[in-house]
């Protein structure tokens, strides 16, 4: 589980990346942020269960 979120990551840290080299295609910003927010969540929510 730990590697998909690490998984996650590294592919939305590419995006962002991508999309601040290519000034011209903004969305891969807007989906690599989205993608890190959402490992984020999940690594948080992931850690919070298995601390209970």
């Amino acid at each position: 589980m730990r590697a998909l979120f690490i998984a996650v990551g590294v592919v939305a840290l590419v995006l962002i990346l991508l999309g601040i080299i290519i000034e011209a295609v903004q969305w891969l910003l807007i989906i690599g942020l989205v993608a890190l927010v959402a490992a984020i969540v999940l690594g948080v929510v992931h850690t919070r269960r298995a601390m209970q």
